[in-house]
């Protein structure tokens, strides 16, 4: 029996691999290298820039794949990240060990990360809970935030109850 021209079975393996469905997997460490080896086995392929994501539920990623600005690619803990900020496309991570550019865009970070650590408090930031030194309300239903690393940002209206529901202020 032959297969109808054209099916992925008439392809070379090297054509077969590179139309393999590409997946970013965010897992607990421990579990990632099984997990990796097991679906590329069962022919998915593991890429970090993947549009879709596999993850295990109720968790949050400990580490955000970045870049430095060599176009290095980097794991950083989510714990020394200060803040993150978006400017159009370009998305940069501000942490305790420097400036790295993410991956993914502003939105996706802000789904992915712990909802109890980080928090977005404007259409471009997302702090960091436990990077915030200074926290100054003014009369127009704002708070302007300083940060760990002495950035100054606003929390604008929108966001306004949200921080303070996020702060029990």
């Amino acid at each position: 029996m032959t297969s109808a021209p054209g099916k992925d079975s008439d392809l070379p393996p090297c054509q077969e691999r590179s139309r393999a469905l590409k997946i970013r997997l965010t897992v607990r460490e421990e579990f990632r290298d099984a997990m990796a080896a097991r679906l590329e086995a069962a022919g998915f392929q593991i890429d970090d820039q993947a549009p879709f994501t596999l993850s295990e539920s109720e968790t949050h990623p400990r580490f955000l794949i970045v870049r430095d600005k060599q176009g290095d690619r980097f794991r950083i803990d989510v714990d020394s990240i200060i803040f993150i900020e978006s400017y159009g496309h370009r998305v940069d991570v501000h942490s305790t060990h420097g400036l790295f550019s993410a991956t993914d865009r502003l939105y996706q970070l802000a789904e992915m990360l712990d909802p109890r650590t980080f928090l977005r408090i404007s259409n471009s930031v997302i702090i960091s809970r436990h990077h915030v030194k200074k926290i100054r309300p003014t009369l127009s239903m704002k708070f302007i935030l300083t940060l760990s690393d002495g950035t100054v940002v606003d929390v604008t209206r929108s966001y306004y109850s949200a921080f303070r529901d996020f702060f029990g202020i």
